[in-house]
């Protein structure tokens, strides 16, 4: 990583040397200008358009305008002199706890590595910030720019997020077409909860992505390899009129798939089941006619008589 800043975290009389390295990283794909006509890259010059001369950095100052058409010029020696007492420490002023500070307040977050012989110092805060589970709230200056800060512990490391001065804060009295009192309807309301509910989990970051970036990215590829590009027509958006119906088909949506019990499987036929029924069919099934009845009688065959029987006649 390339090294930020510099300095050391002063609270009360421990001085902590420590270096800064930038936590994230800006991913948006950048993209230059160029004139359509011959394939080249818009460039841009400083131009000044009451010398129409192009100007150079040595030639530049800051200025401030304080009516229109009036500045105040500065050196730039002058403003590094403005920060100077302050751009090599980070002076922690106080300990809070980390859910007191809104999100709105955040910027921009750096990781803090011990400098020099700062090891043990650093971890000595490192430990005691993490057992009383406090924050520091601080005052840092990077790059001229003076900001407050809030230290915390990330998994065994120290982080600084840069956080906004309260007067940079807009109001929410600025905000226009707020209601000025609430008024919802209470079946509408249950079913909004009902639907937070369900989309509620915990926070994976893994789990989303960048799909402009990605898909920009597969653009840029199909057109180095010369493919032809055709874009789906966006779909167009429809104001939602009836609040009740989009709640309930956002509902169906997420509500998980009901799984039905079929009931217990048939039993399995053996083959003494099997002929035990057709016993059973045989005897309750009628003929339909008395041809039918004629027939069957005559298949059937008449009990021999037993020889017994005929000694007995003939005696008699």
């Amino acid at each position: 990583m390339h090294t930020v800043w510099k300095g050391a975290i002063s609270f009360g009389l421990v001085h902590v040397p420590v270096k800064m390295f930038s936590a994230t990283e800006d991913k948006d794909i950048s993209m230059k200008y160029i004139h359509t006509v011959c394939g080249s890259p818009i460039s841009y010059v400083r131009r000044c358009p009451t010398c129409d001369k192009d100007t150079t950095w040595e030639e530049i100052s800051r200025g401030y305008e304080y009516e229109k058409g009036k500045y105040v010029l500065f050196e730039k020696e002058e403003l590094e002199q403005l920060s100077s007492q302050t751009e090599k420490t980070i002076t922690i002023m106080d300990f809070v706890d980390l859910t007191e500070i809104d999100p709105i307040y955040f910027q921009k977050t750096y990781y803090l590595s011990p400098d020099q012989a700062g090891s043990n110092a650093y971890q000595l805060l490192l430990e005691a910030m993490r057992q009383s589970g406090k924050i520091g709230i601080a005052k840092i200056a990077i790059r001229s720019k003076s900001s407050l800060a809030a230290i915390r512990v990330m998994e065994g490391c120290l982080a600084v997020e840069t956080i906004f001065y309260p007067d940079e804060i807009r109001p929410i009295s600025q905000v226009p077409n707020l209601p000025e009192s609430l008024n919802v309807n209470e079946k509408e309301l249950t079913m909004a909860k009902l639907l937070i509910e369900q989309l509620s989990t915990p926070f994976e970051p893994a789990k989303y992505n960048d799909d402009y970036r990605e898909s920009l990215l597969h653009l840029i590829e199909q057109k180095i390899a010369g493919e032809e590009v055709s874009l789906a027509p966006a779909k167009p958006q429809s104001n939602v009129i009836d609040l009740m119906a989009a709640l309930q088909a956002s509902i169906e949506a997420v509500k998980p798939a009901v799984v039905t019990d079929p009931g217990p499987a048939p039993a399995k036929r053996t083959r003494k089941t099997a002929k035990k029924k057709q016993a059973s069919d045989a005897q309750t099934t009628e003929p339909a006619n008395d041809a039918e009845s004629a027939a069957v009688k005559e298949t059937i065959p008449k009990p021999k008589k037993r020889a017994a029987s005929k000694a007995k006649k003939t005696i008699s």
